[in-house]
């Protein structure tokens, strides 16, 4: 979400020829002078770059922590202009095209100087084995979906570990001496953190949420904007009547937070100080953020059963991993020279941790505590299927019943309080940019000013007010006041039943929503579904393993196959096409809108302003709110699952795109402008082939992000895996439910391996 800048001048005024490339989004930059030092935030589930895509010696970057772009980092696009065409010549600047632009050049006859009848040739004889494998396999293999000889059953033997866990849950030694005491301190924290927001009363909880607020944003007129959206924020929880159920969702939070917090440094700090610990580090937290949600529910559940030890162990592990790569970024990114000044002093390597490393990764840290809070959110929610309570039990039950006023009545709280905790760590985060870009540390602002509160006087304040207001809720009650509640649900059932009976068919020229949905699923969706599923089994391994290799290595093409392969074996070949097909559709719509509104975003500033306050929101919402509305417009179908899937992926492509298009070198642009170039040229000639790295993780971003979705989908009609998922959970059909699980995580995987290229090692490197 950071906003552009044009790339430094080198010395010697030259500018350097390859631009930055964003590898991912985040929150809009402020324009002043932090906006070059802030790494950008974001809301969604963050996606990694590949292993191995960094140089080597080199110190991490975000594209390996799947967080952002340092500003000034360059990327390897090989950008500028063909040789022997500067201006001092008097010959002017030739067109800039993509050929020009990676530093091939054209023949007098037209040609790429890569031998482009060479080129062709080696592509026929790479695929002389490809169309052998294709014949062999018919020959041999035939046609059909995957053999019934080639499964193995799990379900049974998960069913039965289940109900051994079951049995032996009061009685074995495992549960007794360990796996119990985990469970009932879990179920201890996050009950006395309830309770003692509920003995705070309302009026507490208000005051402490607004204080804390403006004391991270500071005491000053940016804080004040930041305490009134708490303000907010928190009231229309106790005005929606879902005062108690907001408490839970924080209690769960603050634990799984902080937990998650601490784990995620102790992680950080072992990769940051220890190049072996990162390379072992990195492919496992890779996997982890490409896995949906519901993929962390299975295992928690089968070990500690329904309830709030599975729900908090679960969104730790999910939220964990943001934590753990910002904090290795931080220190692996700090500054060479102060690093080297403290060891002349003769500072050991304990205190250069303490003094110069952790101080230097505040700001990555705190970005990180960001992403920890939103994924903590967002899986708090989820873990409603599981018993979790709170906000999220309040959504799912609505949504079991197809209550959308219910629904939106606990959704409306959940985004708020997204938002809520959302401001108040990026608004943390941009204080301490300020300082760092002055040189304060204090968190004075751009221009030199000071705030008068600050520090520990501001604490203290802060305490005061709070405890003020606990003494006040003593006296005027705890709960909050029935009479100040406000009930929507009926209202807005009533307009949804309104648009059923006016808006989803026999509209004038456009159809209606249900004409649409139907259109959708009969033109695209089924086709979709029928083509995949009636392709030979060997041909759609063979398919996946073509494209992950054109994108990545021999390894990255083995383990999509084998990804691919265990969804057949597990048994659910057939349910796991269905899901791919949903995912399929879902991107093909996300990427014609996504990167056609980036493109535009990019290039006409004004609409970039307007969407830039929808894409903040609609990427602090937690997964399962995005199903509310779809259900409203388009009912319960495969359709509403990937609407919603497609509404969730948007404003990270939108985002990404439009930074890769921004930072194209101005170098190129203004060669293909001084030719005469026209806009239209320059877009599809300079600024779309130059920002080919930044549609390609837009691409990997939005398939992790849909197939997020549309497994939560199954609530809504999706059906396919996750389905099978919420039937497993709901009906205590381990198997099943754990089955489809690993189908899911295998599924991902290929996913990811498709569209994630990954660096290839240059001959003799």
């Amino acid at each position: 979400m950071s906003s552009t800048t044009a790339p430094k001048q080198g010395p010697g005024g030259k500018r350097p020829a390859k631009p930055a490339v964003p590898q991912q989004t985040g929150r809009p930059a402020p324009s002043g002078p932090a906006a070059q030092d802030r790494p950008p935030a974001s809301a969604g589930r963050p996606v990694t770059g590949a292993p191995g895509t960094a140089a080597p010696d080199a110190p991490p970057t975000p594209a390996e922590s799947g967080t952002g772009t340092a500003p000034g980092t360059p990327a390897e696009s090989g950008t500028g202009t063909a040789p022997g065409t500067g201006t001092e010549s008097g010959t002017g600047t030739a067109p800039v095209t993509a050929a020009a632009a990676t530093g091939t050049g054209t023949d007098q006859g037209g040609r790429t100087a890569g031998d482009r009848p060479g080129r062709w040739r080696r592509f026929v004889l790479a695929g002389l084995p490809l169309v052998a494998a294709v014949v062999a396999g018919a020959l041999l293999l035939g046609g059909g979906t995957w053999p019934s000889g080639l499964t193995v059953d799990i379900s049974g033997p998960l069913d039965d570990a289940n109900q051994w866990v079951l049995d032996h849950r009061d009685t074995h030694p495992l549960f007794l001496y360990f796996l119990l005491h985990l469970s009932n301190t879990a179920t201890d924290a996050v009950a006395a953190v309830y309770e003692a927001l509920a003995a705070m009363g309302w009026p507490g909880v208000l005051a402490a949420g607004v204080l804390l607020a403006w004391r991270a944003a500071g005491f000053d007129r940016r804080g004040a904007r930041v305490a009134a959206v708490a303000l907010g924020a928190l009231a229309a929880c106790g005005l929606l009547g879902m005062w108690d159920a907001t408490l839970l969702t924080l209690a769960l939070m603050v634990v799984a937070v902080a937990v998650a917090a601490l784990l995620g440094v102790l992680i950080g700090l072992a990769a940051g100080l220890s190049d072996r610990v990162d390379r072992l580090l990195r492919p496992v937290l890779d996997t982890m953020q490409v896995l949906p949600a519901f993929a962390y529910l299975l295992p928690f559940v089968l070990v500690f059963g329904t309830g709030t030890p599975a729900a908090l162990f679960c969104t730790v592990i999910y939220a964990a991993p943001p934590m753990a790569r910002l904090t290795a970024l931080g220190l692996r990114s700090a500054d060479p020279g102060v690093l080297e000044a403290a060891a002349s002093l003769g500072a050991s390597r304990r205190q250069r941790l303490w003094t110069a490393r952790l101080p230097l990764a505040r700001r990555q840290m705190l970005l990180g505590l960001n992403q920890t809070i939103m994924m903590a959110l967002s899986m708090v929610v989820i873990a409603a299927l599981v018993g979790a309570g709170g906000l999220g039990e309040e959504v799912y039950s609505a949504l079991s019943t197809v209550d959308v006023g219910k629904a939106l009545t606990a959704g409306i709280p959940i985004v708020l309080v997204a938002v809520w905790l959302d401001r108040t760590t990026a608004a943390a985060g941009d204080r301490l940019g300020e300082g760092a870009s002055t040189g304060t540390g204090t968190g004075a602002g751009s221009s030199g000013r000071r705030s008068v509160l600050r520090g520990g006087t501001a604490w203290a304040l802060a305490a005061a007010g709070t405890l003020a207001a606990v003494l006040a809720g003593q006296a005027l009650g705890t709960r909050w006041p029935r009479e100040w509640t406000y009930d929507i649900s009926t209202p807005v059932n009533q307009a949804q039943d309104w648009v059923v009976d006016h808006l989803s068919t026999g509209v004038p020229l456009v159809g209606g929503t249900q004409v649409w949905s139907d259109a959708f699923t009969v033109g695209l969706l089924n086709p979709l579904r029928d083509g995949l599923q009636g392709m030979p089994w060997w041909a759609l391994l063979l398919v996946v393993a073509v494209l992950a290799r054109l994108v990545g290595t021999w390894a990255t093409a083995l383990t999509a196959t084998a990804a691919l392969a265990a969804t057949g074996v597990l048994g659910v070949w057939t349910k796991s096409l269905d899901t791919l097909s949903q995912v399929v559709a879902a991107l093909v719509v996300t990427l014609a809108v996504g990167v056609l509104t980036g493109v535009v975003c990019a290039r006409v500033r004004t609409v970039e302003r307007w969407l830039r306050p929808v894409l903040d929101t609609l990427q602090t919402m937690p997964q399962f709110v995005y199903l509310i509305p779809v259900v409203a417009l388009f009912g319960v179908s495969r359709a509403a699952a990937i609407i919603a899937a497609v509404v969730y992926a948007l404003p990270a492509v939108i985002r990404i795109t439009t930074q890769g298009v921004h930072e194209v070198d101005p170098a190129a642009l203004e060669a293909a402008r001084s030719m005469g170039a026209s806009a239209r040229q320059q877009l599809f000639q300079v600024q779309l082939p130059l920002a080919r790295p930044a549609l390609k993780l837009a691409v990997n971003q939005g398939v992790v992000l849909v197939l997020a979705v549309v497994v939560v989908g199954g609530l809504v009609g999706g059906g396919a895996l996750g389905y099978d998922v919420v039937k497993g959970l709901s009906r205590g059909e381990m198997g099943l439910g754990m089955t489809a699980g690993l189908a899911i995580v295998c599924l991902g995987l290929v996913l990811d391996r498709v569209t994630q290229p990954t660096a290839r090692k240059k001959p003799g490197a």
